[in-house]
């Protein structure tokens, strides 16, 4: 591998294997954001458990039906305008605001991705590419004190690789997206399940009432630069797993990971 795209491998391991979410949100809160986030009432669980699958849903229409063979737009700073804006609406309403602010922050988020990998090379005329922007919400939901061996890189990938290559194959042979199709429920469960802990710890920051709107539009704004993070780090490697091959970036990304 050049040493250019050794140095991109390597920024590449640094935010797949060492999210900062959590961090981030902790320094705002002033206090752990996992704590806070295990301290919500069951409701408050229930409530943010139906919204985040709600979200994926919505996202999963939009990468299927209306981001393919479109022109990026917008740049990553306004997504994060955006992203931003809708954060301080729901940071002033609160946690009841979830089941409409989610949504839409996951939308934006998910265009945001999608012109990080059109950057990186990926065609998402191909299902297979679009369904590869919607993996970044599992891979961006790691917890800080999660077992490396189940939630590194390439752990969640393998992970989703059955789910993601079912889906793609439905979506092409249907040449439709159905909703309550039993390939696209599985996959959106397994990424809820990810997805789920950055948004129970960014709904908990929301939470605190001393943020407020304030404190939703950066919460929000951490939310989405994390997810932007993830993505470029993501379609790096499937970049040069295009360029060298899955073994050789896999041996060098692993070699990073363990010298860190």
């Amino acid at each position: 591998m050049s040493e250019r795209d050794l140095t991109a491998l390597r920024s590449a391991v640094a935010a797949l294997e060492h999210p900062s979410l959590a961090a981030r949100l902790g320094n705002m809160a002033g206090k752990p954001i996992e704590l806070i986030g295990s301290a919500l009432p069951a409701a408050a669980t229930q409530a943010i458990s139906a919204a985040t699958s709600k979200a994926l849903e919505i996202a999963l229409q939009v990468a299927l039906r209306t981001m393919q063979g479109t022109r990026p737009s917008l740049s990553q700073r306004f997504h994060k305008v955006l992203a931003t804006a809708s954060g301080a609406a729901g940071g002033a309403l609160g946690l009841a605001s979830l089941p409409i602010e989610l949504p839409v922050s996951t939308v934006i988020m998910l265009r945001s991705i999608a012109e990080i990998a059109r950057s990186e090379g990926e065609d998402l005329s191909d299902p297979e590419a679009a369904l590869a922007c919607m993996q970044v919400f599992a891979l961006g939901g790691r917890a800080a004190s999660a077992d490396a061996s189940e939630s590194g890189y390439f752990a969640v990938r393998a992970m989703l690789a059955k789910s993601v290559s079912q889906a793609a194959r439905f979506v092409i042979e249907r040449g439709a997206l159905e909703e309550g199709a039993p390939v696209l429920v599985r996959f959106l469960a397994q990424v809820a399940s990810r997805f789920g802990m950055v948004v129970t710890q960014k709904a908990a920051a929301q939470a605190i009432p001393l943020l407020g709107g304030l404190g939703g539009a950066a919460v929000n704004y951490a939310f989405i630069e994390h997810f932007q993070d993830v993505a470029r780090a993501h379609f790096t490697v499937r970049r040069l797993e295009r360029v060298y091959g899955a073994d050789i970036v896999r041996q060098e990304y692993e070699r990073f990971a363990q010298s860190d």
